[in-house]
């Protein structure tokens, strides 16, 4: 019997070997998001801007809303302040919301900066790179009577390498917003 079962190992070691082990590639995530489509808000509210399709839209009293992503577990939380002589006070308060993830955050981009003197809106848009709480932010103004403000959260613990590809489709809807906001 010990003799059949070494028979049998060796022929396992002799007939297992027939090709050399190769190691396999390394897969990759490729997340394809769909063309985004955008409609125009119109709310009480003394601004409107345009939303992406694919995004629920909630207004509350005091003109602050919440942009909501399900499919990508993600929500824009917009704030907004009316200005009464005190532009330089509430710019401040939103930076420093912005800077305060440096505790967090692999880098914080230079803000881009977006300017529409037609529509008077003028904004800055930061990307907050790595484990942190918010990736994107901005702020808008028309320098006069009323400031936006917006964060994007995703209800997941902060990944930034997992959650980039997200960060970058929402960015490009954020982008459109900004430059879509008329004040009213």
């Amino acid at each position: 019997m010990k003799f059949f079962i070494l028979l049998m190992l060796l022929n396992f070691v002799v007939y297992s070997c027939n090709s050399d082990v190769l190691p396999k590639p390394k897969p990759y995530l490729k997340l394809q998001y769909p063309e985004s489509n955008y409609f125009k808000i119109n709310s009480t509210c003394p601004y409107s801007f345009d939303v992406s399709e694919f995004a629920n839209i909630n207004f509350k009293d005091n003109c602050w809303a919440t942009i909501e992503y399900p499919e990508l577990k993600a929500t824009i939380h917009i704030t907004y302040r009316e200005v009464n002589s005190n532009l330089n006070e509430i710019l401040r308060e939103v930076e420093k919301l912005t800077y305060e993830h440096t505790i967090k955050a692999d880098a914080i981009s230079n803000a881009l900066p977006y300017e529409n003197y037609d529509k008077k809106v003028f904004a800055k848009l930061y990307n907050v790179e790595g484990n942190v709480a918010s990736n994107i932010q901005f702020m808008a103004t028309d320098s006069v009577k009323n400031v936006l403000a917006g964060s994007l959260y995703f209800y997941t613990k902060p990944n930034y390498d997992s959650i980039l590809p997200a960060i970058k489709y929402i960015e490009k809807d954020l982008i459109h917003l900004v430059e879509s906001i008329e004040w009213k």
